[in-house]
């Protein structure tokens, strides 16, 4: 039979808003047995005719003992958190503080190891940034300076050609300053959102031709992604119905399409296909995007991790002929860029390959 609202609490909700194990439920206790303990022992006074000091001394003497053991079990976790506190403040995040309590003290400890994870992250990330920054800066520099030692030196003329190379170089070496400065935009939140109605097909048929430019080019489609070097990957779009429309900032949206087409060029095998498809959403002017490759697809056990900064993959790192692995930035700022419409970006099930859906509410949505 159902009782008030009491009965209908929720298996781990404390009664009464206070949970059994809480510090204020422990110092209650406290307070409680002192009293007994005062009171048993007054009573037996009465009944056997012992002095009042005496009484007086065994009850202070109980009340104390319980009270310091009490005082003990709270202190000794503080002291716990402290050393860990002060370990990660000289940036040792790997120390942690034992969960074995289910009071307040419990949640801190929770609370405290969970910062600390997020420290450990930041921290790994920088590392990586730096890692990353510099291989990416050392290889075109280092080919950029063969190229103009051989030209000064006299080995090569400059003609044509040897510019090119010198130009490719060069193009690298920006594609790597636009990829920092979108990460610098993207942290201080200074992009706004210029969103309008637009056709889809047009413009994705855009981003597409100037995907397939990007190739003889050595042009990036999309600062933050790297430029791939595939000629052997064909690009498919599929829109419908084909005069389908969309409520966004063309120019973020641009970027989303271009790194993953990009990423998925990247991981595509020889003489693969990449395919864009554009579907109406459930709201007026959203849009369904999805970008599918035929690569070896990404593990499920991985699908939280690949948006995040600087994460290059394991299973699905680059394996195309002329394909690089990037800064791993590329799939981040296409999340950001989602965020900021208010949609959602995902790996979704696919039979072959990896498949990224994107979702955008259209007019719907609240810019962050």
């Amino acid at each position: 039979m159902s009782g008030g609202p009491a009965d209908r609490r929720s298996p781990g909700e404390p009664w009464g808003g206070v949970s059994p194990f809480s510090i204020k439920t422990k110092l209650g206790a406290l307070v409680v047995i002192a009293v007994l303990i005062t009171t048993g022992l007054m009573m037996i006074a009465m009944r056997t005719a012992t002095e009042l000091r005496f009484i007086t001394v065994f009850s202070m003497i109980a009340t104390l003992l319980i009270t310091q053991f009490v005082a003990h079990s709270l202190t000794a976790p503080l002291d716990d958190m402290n050393a860990v506190a002060k370990a990660i403040s000289h940036g040792d995040y790997t120390r942690r503080v034992r969960e074995n309590r289910r009071d307040e003290l419990g949640d801190l400890a929770q609370t405290i190891n969970r910062m600390a994870d997020d420290l450990e992250a930041q921290d790994r990330q920088r590392k990586e940034l730096v890692a990353n920054v510099s291989h990416e800066l050392r290889t075109p520099i280092a080919g950029l300076r063969a190229v103009l030692e051989n030209i000064v030196d006299g080995v090569s003329p400059a003609d044509p050609e040897t510019m090119r190379t010198a130009l490719k170089q060069t193009e690298r070496l920006g594609r790597l300053v636009e990829t920092l400065l979108d990460l610098s935009r993207l942290d201080n939140g200074v992009v706004p959102l210029r969103q309008r109605r637009f056709e889809v097909w047009p413009y994705l048929s855009g981003v597409l031709k100037e995907a397939n430019m990007a190739v003889p080019a050595r042009a990036g489609i999309a600062s933050g992604s790297g430029s791939h070097t595939r000629t052997d990957v064909h690009l498919h779009l599929d829109v419908s119905p084909p005069e389908l429309t969309a409520h966004a900032d063309p120019e973020r949206i641009h970027q989303v399409v271009a790194n993953l087409i990009d990423n998925a060029v990247k991981h595509s095998p020889p003489h693969g296909r990449v395919t864009v498809k554009a579907r109406s959403g459930t709201q007026p002017e959203s849009l369904e995007l999805e970008v599918l490759d035929e690569g070896p697809g990404i593990p499920r056990s991985e699908w939280h991790r690949v948006f995040e900064r600087f994460n290059r993959g394991g299973a699905g790192a680059s394996n195309g002929p002329g394909s690089d692995g990037g800064t791993g930035l590329g799939l981040a700022i296409a999340r950001w860029a989602v965020d900021l419409h208010g949609g959602g970006i995902g790996v979704a099930e696919s039979e072959r390959g990896c498949r990224i859906l994107v979702t955008l509410p259209g007019e719907t949505s609240v810019p962050g």
